[in-house]
């Protein structure tokens, strides 16, 4: 007995679980780094301050 009839379907929705795993991992991998830009941006701008 054949659970899956129609293997493209089962590979589309493994893609699909796939790229929703990268774009948490990037969307967190921004987040973070973000947070450090700002972080960096907001010494500098303190720095320059007369």
């Amino acid at each position: 007995m054949k659970l899956w009839t129609n293997s493209r379907a089962a590979t589309a929705i493994e893609y699909s679980l796939i790229a929703a795993l990268m774009a948490i991992a990037a969307i967190t991998g921004m987040q973070s780094l973000g947070a450090k830009v700002s972080s960096t941006f907001q010494n500098v701008s303190s720095g320059l301050e007369p």
